[in-house]
């Protein structure tokens, strides 16, 4: 596990939980860094089960609807459909967020690399980009997206490409490199087709990047 590596996924976890100015961010220490990635698992993990539980309710009321059309000879197979496709999204819910307390599991690893100083330097180099252009790498990724609204995508998808645009944009970071460890932390984090959409928009971003030099 290379360095940079958990120096991204340290500052992907802890973005929102920790202050946005560079003086108070600077003087966050390791463990600062993760107890804010826990937490935000957490809070990950206990959204991601609300809204299952909502999809639930919401696929179990059109199921009862559902019978009693039933009793009145009025049922549509598009309401078994519809019933069908929210618990099929509350159970894709649920094992997303069982992954992520495997991941929790892993813990112990990440901790064993944050201790070192590099670490802790780049992720804090990361947020602090990212906090100082949010405007701007928003804009980007936003100017990237066909169909899609920035604030309507995952949370974490947002976090993700934030924190890939700001190494394109402001880092230096070569642009294979960057856009690889999007998909990682993508496949880790995101959901089942995160990645693919997450890589797509990324190399929008970096073709409209090199014509734009």
């Amino acid at each position: 596990m290379q360095a940079r590596h958990v120096s991204r996924e340290l500052a992907l976890l802890s973005m929102g939980q920790l202050p946005t100015q560079p003086e108070k961010l600077q003087n966050k220490t390791v463990d600062d860094m993760l107890i804010a990635t826990v937490r935000s698992l957490v809070d990950e993990v206990r959204e991601m089960l609300l809204t299952a539980g909502a999809e639930v309710q919401r696929g179990n009321d059109k199921l009862v609807e559902s019978e009693d059309q039933l009793v009145n000879s009025k049922i549509r197979t598009a309401d078994i459909n519809t019933s069908q496709v929210m618990l099929k999204a509350a159970i894709d819910l649920t094992g997303t967020a069982i992954n992520r307390v495997g991941q929790a599991l892993e813990f112990p690893l990440m901790v064993q690399f944050a201790r070192q100083p590099e670490v802790k330097e780049y992720a804090i180099e990361i947020l602090t980009t990212v906090n100082a252009n949010r405007a701007k790498i928003d804009e980007t990724i936003a100017a990237a997206l066909e169909g899609w609204q920035l604030n309507r995508l995952p949370k974490i998808d947002q976090k993700i490409l934030r924190i890939a645009v700001a190494e394109l944009m402001y880092l230096e970071t070569p642009t294979q490199i960057a856009i690889n460890e999007a998909i990682e932390l993508a496949k880790r984090y995101s959901g089942e087709d995160g990645y693919r959409f997450i890589n797509g928009v990324l190399r929008t971003i970096s073709n409209r990047l090199k014509a734009a030099k």
